[in-house]
């Protein structure tokens, strides 16, 4: 075990890595998150998808032999803490609720948002620089993500749901930048399993407070805990709480915020594959040249 950290310690592009798997990890996961908010609330999505988190995280740490508490200052803890507050009670909430009403084609639209968002934040408060052609990258991805996804909103939408869930979006896409750039010094030097954690300790025990004064609370609980919608949830949490998790801290920890958060996007254009080859949608030009724009943006971020 030893041995394969230290390999993996070594690989050149290991953030670059698991930013690009994160994304794919984590568009399969919002397929089934998708299917999931159709009868379980987004607090209670988001709170079981925690909670499964706080329990694989632990035993994973055992297995590696990694400790669950580090004597560290109260400030880093709070750092995490309110990451984890931001990042997951808020974001991910937000996130679901927008799905919901937006639904994939124009969500994916909104989530451009994340890339710029926390390129501006680490250029402002960690000094964060990229060079010229790591921007032209960045710039490919999400024009190819706006590409891509400009073609597939044709469900109509009440201007309410559609004001409302670009408003949430938007807002989701803002507080997980925040979380993640705050905390961005502190993880360089922290053990990667540990913040994850915390975050993910820290954002269910928030959600569980809010859902229990909420006041839909006993029916959240409930849509929550029916065991017929774990069917989606459970192999969702496992890749979204779990997998996606620790690529996306695992990516932010060994490169750049800002190259990071670029390769992080690519997670629309998964989606859009995944529905060509599993759910049988049309390969349009528009989608096919939006794919090879995205990778090419991807190649110029990662190795430029």
């Amino acid at each position: 075990m030893e041995r394969l950290s230290e390999l993996l310690l070594n690989f050149s592009y290991l953030g670059e890595s698991l930013s690009a798997s994160s994304a794919f990890i984590w568009a399969s996961a919002i397929i089934l998150f998708r299917v999931s908010g159709r009868t379980v609330h987004p607090l209670g999505l988001n709170f079981f998808k925690n909670l499964f988190s706080c329990v694989v995280f632990p035993l994973t740490m055992w297995a590696v032999n990694e400790a669950i508490f580090l004597q560290v200052s109260w400030k880093s803890y709070g750092l995490l803490i309110l990451s984890g507050i931001l990042g997951i009670a808020i974001s991910d909430t937000l996130l679901f609720a927008s799905l919901n009403r937006l639904g994939a084609g124009l969500s994916a639209i909104v989530s451009c948002f994340y890339s710029p968002f926390v390129i501006l934040l680490s250029f402002v408060f960690i000094g964060e620089r990229m060079s010229l052609l790591q921007l032209l990258g960045v710039l490919l991805i999400i024009s190819a993500v706006l590409t891509i996804t400009q073609k597939n909103h044709r469900s109509p939408i009440s201007p309410k749901d559609l004001l409302t869930g670009i408003f949430l979006g938007i807002g989701a896409m803002f507080s997980l930048a925040v979380s993640i750039v705050m905390i961005k010094p502190l993880l360089n030097r922290s053990p990667l399993l540990w913040a994850t954690l915390v975050r993910s300790v820290a954002g269910m025990l928030i959600l569980g407070v809010v859902i229990l004064f909420h006041p839909k609370g006993p029916s959240i609980w409930k849509s929550t805990f029916t065991l017929k919608n774990w069917k989606p949830m459970l192999p969702g949490s496992l890749l979204g709480g779990y997998l996606a998790l620790i690529t996306w801290m695992g990516g932010m920890k060994f490169t750049f915020t800002s190259v990071a958060s670029a390769l992080n996007q690519l997670t629309t254009i998964f989606i859009f594959v995944m529905g060509i080859l599993f759910l049988k949608e049309k390969a349009t030009k528009e989608r096919v040249a939006a794919v090879l724009i995205a990778v090419i943006g991807g190649f110029l971020v990662t190795f430029f």
